[in-house]
């Protein structure tokens, strides 16, 4: 079944994770294997000094093993991937997926993200608020009964939109020849021999088309027009509501003074709208898809450690270029292979979560590695006799049990 299959994807992106190895593992791996090499020499070495100090033969060899023995590389070993098996077991458990290790550690710098709006600060679910004509001849179901033979061969949430007002319509989508898609402007075919485009706002300030003076849209509602044979002649808004626990997850990365900035292909209105709403620090407006990755770079460009947060297709090259990629799981499947970690449940809450969490996960790393760092600095030297004069001396047995 489709649950039975989410499920067998949860335990390979988790097995998966537990597997790959972050920059904080792989240096403690070495450092094991440093640590080994230094206890062999030690030992050696405290071989050759106590006997030929004079003290024979058992005792050099006595304070050789000790010091061997003692020595814990397997504590530098474990004392990374023992919190990299209990951290991402416990982040699955709250809806985030993580597909790469490194990611995860470095969500610790994040100084900046950026969020696409639909689908990931708004629920991504449109709805049609208005459909007005342009024309005396055509009326309102005319206008969204053409849009809608386009857009049956759409993705897009507004597509959804309004496929979704059709059917409450009851109104019967006519067939399309020669569709193509406008890349992050539009659709266009020819519908019952005319040639038809819907298009967003970006599309008639290109093309010089002007907007007509009874024209009116609020500023929480996307608008795509309808163009028959060259000519406007009407248009449908849509509106997205914003996810509930949009404006608390931006207030919580405020307060740990974290950046939120609004990336959207949607209008400067509606852009400035949902960032006024949410509190966020800024937007960047009608922004085509090949553009999302431009100002992911621009903000690396200032300095900035970047996270990017997105859903759609059209997020993937972003959510590539980023510092790091979050997917949210309501998404499409290239933004998910895409990103380093996944939000299961959608919630712009769990990415302050991630913050949160990858900093909790990195200090436990370090204090881990302080403390088998500490271990071995204390109890090599100890081993090798550096306090027999004082009558303090470790058997193999007392080294075996520090161990």
């Amino acid at each position: 079944s489709s649950k039975d299959s989410y499920l067998a994807q949860v335990i390979k992106l988790v097995d998966e994770a537990q597997k790959s190895k972050s920059k904080t593992q792989l240096v403690a791996d070495k450092a094991a294997k440093w640590l080994t090499a230094i206890a062999i020499v030690a030992g050696i070495g405290t071989f050759l000094y106590w006997y030929l100090t004079g003290q024979t033969l058992a005792f050099a060899m006595e304070r050789m093993v000790t010091v061997i023995v003692i020595c814990c590389p397997h504590a530098l070993g474990l004392a990374v991937p023992l919190v990299v098996a209990k951290s991402t077991a416990l982040s699955a458990k709250n809806g985030l997926l993580i597909k790469n290790r490194t990611a995860f550690e470095n969500a610790r710098k994040i100084t900046t993200i950026v969020f696409d709006k639909t689908g990931t600060l708004t629920v991504g679910k449109f709805q049609v608020s208005k459909i007005v004509s342009l024309k005396k001849e055509l009326n309102e179901n005319e206008i969204i009964r053409l849009a809608s033979a386009l857009e049956q061969k759409s993705e897009h949430p507004i597509a959804t939109g309004i496929l979704q007002k059709v059917k409450d319509l009851s109104i019967t989508i006519p067939p399309t020849e020669n569709f193509n898609a406008i890349t992050g402007k539009g659709v266009e075919a020819t519908v019952e021999g005319k040639k038809i485009l819907v298009v967003s706002p970006g599309y008639l300030k290109e093309s010089n088309i002007t907007v007509p003076n009874g024209f009116t849209a609020n500023d929480t509602e996307t608008v795509v027009f309808v163009i028959i044979n060259n000519d406007l002649a009407g248009y449908i808004a849509l509106s997205d509501e914003i996810r509930p626990e949009s404006a608390e997850a931006i207030k919580t990365l405020k307060q740990n003074n974290i950046k939120s900035i609004l990336l959207t292909g949607d209008n400067s209105k509606v852009a400035a709208s949902v960032s006024r709403t949410l509190g966020m620090d800024s937007f960047f407006a009608e922004v085509l898809p090949h553009q999302k990755l431009e100002k992911i770079k621009e903000l690396q460009g200032k300095g900035e450690f970047v996270a990017m947060t997105g859903d759609g297709v059209n997020d993937a090259p972003a959510l590539a270029i980023a510092d790091i990629g979050i997917a949210v799981g309501s998404g499409s499947d290239i933004a998910a292979e895409t990103a380093g970690i996944v939000l299961v449940n959608s919630n712009p809450k769990d990415i302050v979560s991630l913050i949160l969490f990858g900093k909790a996960t990195y200090r436990k790393m370090i204090q881990n590695l302080i403390w088998a760092t500490g271990y071995n600095v204390v109890a090599l030297p100890l081993a090798a006799g550096v306090l027999y004069k004082m009558g303090i001396l470790l058997s193999p047995a007392a080294g075996a049990v520090l161990m």
